[in-house]
């Protein structure tokens, strides 16, 4: 799927600084930029999102990925791992959140989370007493908000890209381990139905 607005040209300094963080410009902010104001105010948010720190780094890197399988945005599950690597995260973990419920690698903790973090991009949303009760228990009350905002702008930035058009573009490429796939949606009576997206570029 091609980009569904034209990509604008961005400040040359602006491009400059994405080409050394991320070796490409981003193509979600070339598409944005065809409104700089919306793409500014979209770039300073993410950066104050990047300066929180009450909740564990991995946990959101975790969740951020999650969301993007759950959403279908390859984008973001490729820019995901490939920053999981640069933040010297467990690449062992990120690779299998695609599959993370038949994985065996994730902590207690970290299932909660991820749980989480899908039952967030629900529509209309599955979260439960329980399931909060359980979370602000284990990480107290300011990373647990953190991480609810946290997953919301996940699912802003996810869905933004989808309804633009913006796929992976190979971040992770350079990853030695394989981003694993989200598994074949089950049609098993009592199952979920829908089609599940692609997971995303092969790392």
């Amino acid at each position: 799927m091609a980009v569904r607005v034209p990509k604008a040209e961005l400040p040359t300094e602006l491009s400059e600084n994405m080409v050394r963080l991320l070796g490409a410009v981003p193509e979600p902010v070339e598409v944005m930029w065809n409104s700089p104001v919306v793409a500014t105010s979209n770039l300073e948010f993410s950066s104050k999102v990047g300066e929180w720190d009450a909740a564990d780094a991995s946990l959101k890197s975790f969740a951020h990925m999650a969301v993007a399988a759950k959403v279908g945005c390859s984008w973001c599950l490729d820019v995901g791992y490939f920053q999981a690597g640069n933040e010297k995260l467990d690449l062992a973990k990120a690779s299998q959140v695609p599959r993370w419920r038949e994985s065996e690698v994730f902590s207690p903790l970290e299932r909660d989370v991820l749980g989480y973090a899908e039952a967030m991009s629900d529509t209309p949303l599955t979260v439960t007493d329980e399931q909060y009760a359980s979370l602000l228990d284990q990480l107290g009350a300011a990373a647990l908000v953190e991480l609810t905002a946290f997953i919301s702008f996940a699912n802003m930035a996810t869905r933004c890209n989808i309804a633009n058009g913006v796929t992976s573009q190979g971040y992770s490429d350079a990853c030695e381990t394989p981003l694993a796939a989200r598994p074949a949606p089950s049609t098993e009576p009592g199952t979920e139905p829908g089609t599940e997206p692609r997971a995303g570029s092969r790392p």
